[in-house]
């Protein structure tokens, strides 16, 4: 057939822009040069406001990993229409006795960054069908590019596009529409189109006004691509488009059955790639090994066109003896210092003043950037005084674009980071600067993330070493454009440590950190970086937490590598892996906190990790490892951290899977006297009664063991009572244990009591969320009453209690002066109970300085005798009643005694509306907190708490009013007493309707240099992306922010030990009482 052949012989070679050579286009053979791809399936979320090309490798390492465990499917070019996760498949095959018939259409959509293999893939598709090689089942294919289209500037008929590109079907295409079926149309591109198809608004009952529904009736180029992708235009036709993954969230609404990713090059084929590049093995060789040595290099080659890069500008340091391989460049400036240099060494020769070119197409080249434009014509040439055949000779490749006028030559970079360094380079080379700084700090905050490489460059080209190759044919970089850079990088350092308490924020410094690396300057680092106390990029909420990946790793590595010391590093649910565990082995030594809770490190990252922290030169003395996918395979790693030579103080190893068999071993070396740990938490891992006599064995002996978390665990009685027995022992040194949610009743209840009294360690028991009930409650009342009972915290939440030990627990308060925080949480005391407990707490030997009775059924008859309890308790700060029913009337009573105590209240979701606020609001002056979320204020109870804030008196310092019905009418009254009070540092108004213009009177106060809020709970609320962004900006630059919440309520601290948490939000370190910025 004609059709196929012609499409065979204009996809059997392939075109190679070089630049280098004096042909600028190499061409070969497509079969001999084409190295296989990598496509996977599903699409993966992706981050837009990144650099496609920088997000995209970042992400390559993880998504390997992903597609080596399966979780991603493999998919051939052959099978893009035949994709296992498509779901409700639209392309169906019946097999006849001849061929494949196809039902009906289907739409599919390839995406992948710059670079990465879409046209050329395009190409070996429209190959591999001419060939007869694969879709014996479409008669006729169908190409055009998006780029072409944009030139239609009129109405046009599809019918028109066919026969501009194949005039030859003219007699065929009537034939053509009565069976569709048969047809593929590729729509290369589709990113670059200027035309605006809107898939989202076009799903209504009526038909749209621009919809094509005949090949022959003269439409908009948008409206005949949506009609075909849409299955309006001959339906039964396939559909095949490509775009970079910025322009995805178009397609969301349109009728695709198949989304695939191109991954680019995994594993070997690169090492293809470079083999199929040179034709000296050797040479292949040599480069690959040096691509494969540099982390930062590496990481880039999973992208062909990055590969076609390093084999041009890395090829000849190895084809030619004697040059100096020092010289060999490790950074990406560098890479493309060298080839620009190649570039200039092979044309300069025909342009008089190579650096007046260099600037005007630098400048171009910036322009395009800023304009997100990649094609130039002759007008673009012509504003910066550019003749096409001066620049063609140096950077430019010429292309044909079709026109419906015929063609017109237009002009492009090789790739677009090629257009983003000469644009960087242009910064350089101008005379006058001017203010650059001014310059790149607006670059920096352009929120779709267009000039971040072009930053990167800007960065490494400051570098004297980075710029040296073009010093042989430009001048001398001014130093005044070299220190506004070098400065301008400082600033972001500083600005950016301090505002990590965001994803943006976290986003930000590590764009800082990769500027820093491409400087290559050492004392600009240490200057930034020299003793930085924390460096987050994690979080105990993973939507917070910034992925990282083996490219990042690197460039941490490389910042900790200069920082003298560094006290934490937070690289929590920061999906590092394995991978990234490399990058940072080197340096991770130099930390004193190191937080790797939630990155999938696995038991060979633990072997890295155990290199590393029994190294002479560790300083870690804190480590958290929970939801890290351990198992008992690492526990001889794990056994060499406890060591005599490690510094080690705390572990934590919660939310594994070390199970029985692995914390015996771990166990046994806890016993060694040499062991130094103190604080261990194994919480949450398969753990039974079958390891508890190893444990109770380890803690009997251990001498430095003061915390241990056993948390959610199946140890049952046995397993307590095992465990109980050991802190009896003259020799156990712990004073914090955690046996929450074990499984346990009232049988070992004896034991515990046993321990109450006789224990010379223990200060704090959590019990909580077992099954003590009233006849466990009382034996260990009996032991609380003793008075060698040294227990200053008990928590027994959720264990089944009523009124029935209510006496008892009285009795206890009374003869236990030690005890100073009782949990009683989630029981059932009721009014009566707490009347019991009431009068106890008014007894001057009671001590109880915090607790929580917190859903408890209790109502506003409590009221009444806790607030007697209040009159006469002076030791009483901290009262939980949440989640009761005590009502308007019963907090009008608690109001009148709050005003003269000095105690806390927590009244979360006890039904409260805006009758009790002006009660509420009269004890401000004497409370530092007041939680009364998951309520019904109202806007008209917070303007009433609003007014009392601006009081002069008031001292409350943490608030919570999230989920009580605000809306924008209480804002500016609650801007207004932000912007007064001086003692409020925490706010919390999560899960309200404030709304866009609530924020903003927000936002105008959170910017006063008066304002002391430093933490804001904002989770939930519904912003539109505008307000949102201006909101985030705003709160990076209030230098007190220390933590905003967007997902997430504030945490208050109501929770008993600091070590032992009741819920798993909170991350384990947290728990433990590391220090942190809050």
């Amino acid at each position: 057939m004609k059709h196929k052949e012609n499409l065979r012989v204009l996809s059997e070679m392939l075109e190679l822009k070089t630049i280098l050579t004096s042909e600028k286009i190499e061409i070969s053979q497509l079969g001999g040069r084409y190295t296989e791809l990598t496509i996977i399936s599903p699409l993966r979320q992706w981050k837009l406001v990144e650099h496609e090309l920088l997000s995209r490798g970042k992400e390559h390492e993880e998504c390997r990993e992903q597609h080596l465990q399966r979780e991603l499917e493999k998919t051939r070019i052959d099978q893009l229409f035949r994709s296992s996760f498509t779901g409700e498949m639209r392309l169906m095959e019946r097999s006849t006795s001849d061929a494949v018939v196809l039902n009906t259409g289907c739409s599919a959509v390839a995406c992948g960054v710059p670079g990465i293999g879409k046209t050329t893939l395009v190409q070996k598709i429209i190959h591999d069908w001419a060939t007869g090689t694969i879709y014996p089942y479409f008669q006729f294919v169908f190409s055009f590019k998006f780029r072409d289209l944009n030139s239609i500037r009129s109405k046009v008929t599809l019918k028109d596009l066919i026969l501009n590109s194949y005039p030859y079907l003219a007699t065929l295409l009537e034939e053509l529409w009565k069976n569709p079926t048969v047809l593929l149309f590729i729509f290369d591109g589709f990113d670059e189109f200027n035309g605006f198809i809107d898939f989202a608004d076009r799903g209504g009952v009526t038909e749209p006004k621009h919809m094509c529904f005949d090949p022959e009736w003269p439409c908009e180029v948008s409206d005949i691509v949506y009609s075909l992708i849409q299955r309006k235009l001959l339906p039964g036709c396939s559909v095949l488009l490509t775009t970079r993954p910025a322009s995805l969230n178009l397609l969301e609404q349109a009728d695709i059955n198949v989304r695939v990713e191109i991954l680019g090059f995994v594993g070997e084929q690169r090492k293809e790639y470079f083999n199929r590049f040179f034709g000296d093995r050797a040479v292949a060789e040599a480069v690959f090994k040096h691509v494969k040595e540099n982390e930062i290099l590496y990481t880039m080659s999973y992208n062909p066109s990055y590969c076609c890069i390093l084999g041009l500008t890395l090829g000849p340091f190895f084809m030619h003896k004697g040059r100096d391989l020092k010289l060999i460049p490790k950074t990406t400036t560098q890479l493309y210092s060298y080839y620009v240099y190649n570039i200039l060494t092979k044309h300069s020769s025909e342009t008089k003043n190579v650096c007046d070119v260099l600037l005007r197409v630098g400048q171009m080249a910036f322009i395009g950037v800023s304009e997100k434009k990649i094609v130039f014509q002759n007008e673009d040439l012509m504003k910066h005084n550019l003749q096409p055949s001066q620049v063609l000779s140096g950077f430019l490749v010429e292309l044909r674009e079709t026109v419906t006028t015929g063609s017109r030559v237009v002009y492009t970079f090789p790739h677009l980071t090629i257009q983003e360094f000469v644009a960087a380079l242009a910064l350089f080379l101008c005379p006058y600067p001017g203010d650059i700084k001014k310059l790149l700090t607006e670059a920096h905050s352009a929120k779709d993330g267009r000039f971040e490489v072009f930053l990167h460059f800007v960065a490494g080209l400051s570098s004297p070493g980075s710029s040296k190759p073009l010093m042989e044919f430009v001048d001398q970089f001014p130093e005044e454009s070299i220190h506004q850079v070098i400065d301008w990088v400082k600033e972001n350092v500083d600005n950016q440590i301090g505002s990590s308490w965001s994803e943006r924020g976290k986003r930000n410094l590590l764009k800082t950190l990769h500027y820093l690396f491409e400087c290559q300057n050492p004392a600009v680092a240490q200057a930034t970086l020299g003793s930085v106390p924390r460096l987050t990029f994690g979080d105990a909420d993973a939507k917070k937490a910034l992925s990282l990946t083996p490219i990042d790793c690197a460039v941490l590595s490389h910042a900790i590598g200069l920082c003298r010391t560094i006290n934490e590093l937070d690289l929590r649910n920061c999906c590092i892996q394995y991978e990234g565990m490399l990058r940072l082995e080197a340096v991770l030594h130099k930390c004193q906190v190191l937080r790797l809770e939630g990155n999938n490190l696995g038991d060979s990252g633990i072997k890295i990790l155990s290199k590393i922290l029994t190294d002479s030169k560790s300083k870690t003395q804190t480590v958290g490892l929970a939801d890290n996918n351990l198992t008992h395979c690492c526990a001889e790693d794990l056994v060499s951290l406890t060591t005599a030579t490690s510094p080690l103080k705390e572990l934590e190893l919660g939310y594994n899977k070390l199970g029985d068999c692995g914390v015996k071993l771990l166990s046994a070396a806890l016993g060694l006297r040499e062991c130094k740990l103190q604080k261990l938490r194994l919480n949450k891992n398969d753990l039974t009664s079958a390891c508890a006599e190893e444990l109770a064995c380890a803690l009997c002996t251990n001498r430095s063991l003061t915390e241990v978390d056993l948390g959610d665990n199946e140890l049952g009685d046995t397993g307590v009572e095992l465990v109980s027995a050991a802190l009896v022992e003259t020799d156990c040194t712990i004073q914090k244990l955690c046996l929450k949610n074990n499984g346990s009743t009232c049988s070992p209840a004896e034991k515990l009591a046993t321990v109450l009294r006789r224990s010379r360690s223990l200060k704090e028991l959590d019990l909580g969320h077992n099954k003590l009930g009233d006849r466990g409650m009382k034996r260990l009342t009996t032991a609380l009453s003793d008075s060698d009972c040294q227990i200053q915290e008990l928590r027994v939440e959720d264990n089944g209690l009523t009124y029935s030990c209510a006496e008892d627990l009285a009795a206890a308060l009374c003869a236990t002066p030690s005890l100073t925080k009782l949990k009683l949480g989630e029981n059932c005391l009721g009014d009566s109970g707490v009347k019991v407990l009431s009068r106890a707490l008014m007894d001057p030997d009671c001590k109880i300085q915090k607790l929580s009775l917190n859903n408890n059924q209790l109502t506003d008859s409590s009221a009444r005798d806790i607030a007697s309890t209040l009159n006469a308790n002076i030791s009483l700060t901290q009262l939980d009643l949440g989640e009761n029913t005590l009502g308007d009337s019963g907090v009008k009573m608690l109001s009148v005694a709050l005003r003269d105590s000095d105690c806390n209240i927590y009244l979360s979701s006890n039904h409260l509306t805006a009758s009790c606020t002006h009660d509420l609001a009269s004890a401000l002056s004497s409370l530092t907190e007041l939680s009364v979320g998951d309520n019904k204020l109202g806007d008209a109870g917070v303007r009433v708490l609003s007014e009392a804030l601006k009081d002069t008196e008031c001292n409350i310092q943490e608030l919570r009013l999230n989920n009580n019905g605000l809306t924008q009418s209480c804002a500016e009254d609650l801007a207004a007493a932000i912007n007064t009070n001086d003692s409020l540092t925490g706010l919390d108004l999560s899960d309200n309707k404030l709304g866009d213009s609530g924020i903003k009177a927000l936002n105008a106060a959170l910017v006063n240099p008066e304002c002391k809020i430093e933490k804001l709970g904002l989770g939930r609320i519904v912003l539109t992306d505008s307000i949102f962004e201006d909101f985030i900006s705003t709160l990076s630059a209030a230098r007190v922010m220390k933590d905003v919440s967007l997902e997430t309520n504030l945490s208050s601290d109501q929770s008993g030990p600091s070590f032992c948490t009741s819920n798993e939000q909170k991350s384990g370190m947290d728990a433990m009482g590391v220090s942190s910025d809050l």
